[in-house]
């Protein structure tokens, strides 16, 4: 056997200078200390310290700030008050005067009408999701860190506006594993490069294999894994070769079983790529879906094509076993799709692409009894200001109060909870910080976000740092 005659720990130790035995025992390490966190952290799925209501989520990030009240949060007083001026502590203006300074109010150009029998208030932008409204449980006190995109959608994602942490997914991984061991357990679809870029799905300091991975991208029409079609699909011959390495591994651990096993755990998480190219091509293929749900998800309009395979997309990865999936509606731009400071009149344009694919996406995981463990997050980093920018047509940012959304995975349905002012600036009641909704979601999935640690240039760190609680008000 080729091990007895050059075996391949004593291979690393000698071949160019021993660097591959470096490199092997730095990777024993990492696994190593990744193994015992994990035990004194979040525990197994059997073994959560918390009962879990939800299995998995996706998250529908519209990027750029969505805003409230033109959405979701209705605020008849815009309509009384238009035109006039009122005295606002703007974030922006603080941040360049100290000080705050008159704006003028603009009320929304679109009409709001209440539905399903909680009668929530949703404005003509989204006709479509708002005939959920009864799934949906509205978060109107929403305030967060950051006032430019970068460091409030890096907040969104990672609990931090400048320090470079795991993302929420990369953490939800490393708490709860993966379902499906041919798939990755997080997929980023379609993120822009900028304002955090890879950073809203990296790993950071956790083990590499907590990375979410990208499908696509934010200015491609395709949706493949890092290039990865069905012409990658392993042929005979390298199907072969991998069985016929995987022998010799498990000879050499019959040998020394001692020695090798944590070795062979370490190499079991490269295997999932090898795994990927068989499988991921099929769950990313729509064309065995029906014509039905084709058109559901409205991909036969030019309007919705783009967003609508993607919401489909997850829903078929959610199937897979997925555990966080985000479906990214954006752009690579210095301005992404919802920031509107001169035009808000494009949020239209905006909520057309999405409106009917997201509630394709709810009437599907509902009929398909997904919905009751899949948590369906809706929201952006911020929302926006109640009154014009610059005497303008369009709206600033504004992380001071805003409104997200979710449905399914244990959360009450038809329910609003918090609320901002009489004009939609602050969040006065309910008030809910993005780090307790980030704890919130995490209870929601079995894992109590103060538990969830891992060690790091010699302290413990959580996504919510030392924040963060339960909003128990919104749990069914």
């Amino acid at each position: 056997m080729i091990d007895s005659i050059f075996p391949r720990r004593q291979m690393l130790q000698t071949a160019a200078c021993g660097f591959g035995s470096m490199a092997a025992s730095a990777l024993l390490a990492q696994t190593n200390a990744f193994a015992q966190t994990h035990q004194a952290a979040a525990g197994s799925d059997k073994s959560l310290p918390l009962a879990p209501k939800a299995k998995r989520i996706i998250f529908l990030f519209m990027q750029g700030g969505v805003s409230q009240v033109d959405s979701f949060d209705y605020k008849p007083l815009l309509a009384k008050h238009d035109g006039q001026s009122y005295e606002f502590d703007d974030a922006r203006q603080l941040a360049r005067s100290g000080k705050g300074r008159a704006f003028r109010l603009m009320q929304s150009p679109w009409k709001f009408n209440q539905y399903g029998e909680s009668g929530r208030w949703v404005s003509d932008l989204f006709p479509e999701t708002a005939r959920h409204a009864d799934d949906m449980c509205l978060l109107h006190g929403m305030h967060t860190e950051g006032v430019a995109h970068g460091p409030a959608t890096l907040f969104l994602h990672c609990g931090s506006t400048n320090f470079i942490r795991p993302s929420f997914g990369s953490w939800l991984l490393y708490g709860l594993g993966s379902e499906n061991e041919n798939l990755p357990g997080f997929i980023s679809i379609a993120p822009s490069i900028g304002n955090g870029g890879a950073r809203n799905y990296g790993s950071a300091f956790l083990p590499p294999r907590y990375q979410g991975t990208k499908v696509g991208g934010a200015s491609s029409s395709t949706m493949t894994i890092d290039s990865l079609t069905r012409d990658d699909i392993p042929h005979p011959l390298q199907q072969q070769q991998f069985e016929l390495l995987n022998r010799l591994n498990q000879q050499q651990l019959a040998q020394r079983p001692l020695q090798d096993a944590e070795l062979d755990a370490a190499m079991k998480s490269h295997e999932l790529a090898w795994r990927m190219q068989q499988f991921a091509p099929e769950t990313l293929d729509l064309s065995s879906e029906t014509a039905e749900t084709i058109e559901m998800y409205g991909i036969n309009a030019p309007e919705t094509k783009r967003y609508g395979a993607r919401c489909l997309m997850a829903r078929r990865m959610c199937e897979a076993g997925v555990r966080f999936i985000q479906v990214n509606y954006g752009d690579d731009s210095a301005n992404p799709a919802w920031d509107q400071h001169s035009n808000l009149p494009r949020h239209s344009t905006h909520a057309r692409a999405v409106d009917k694919p997201i509630a394709a996406l709810l009437t599907d995981l509902k009929q398909r009894g997904l919905l009751e463990d899949t948590i369906v997050w809706w929201g952006s980093e911020f929302g926006r200001t109640p009154y014009a920018q610059d005497n303008g047509t369009g709206r600033d940012h504004n992380p001071r109060g805003f409104t997200v959304w979710l449905a399914g995975g244990g959360f009450r349905g038809g329910h609003s909870h918090g609320e901002t002012d009489e004009f939609g600036f602050r969040s006065i009641a309910g008030r809910v910080h993005m780090h307790d909704l980030h704890a919130t979601l995490l209870h929601q999935l079995g894992l109590d976000h103060k538990q969830l640690t891992f060690e790091h240039a010699g302290r413990n760190f959580r996504l919510t740092d030392v924040h963060g609680k339960i909003v128990t008000e919104i749990l069914s």
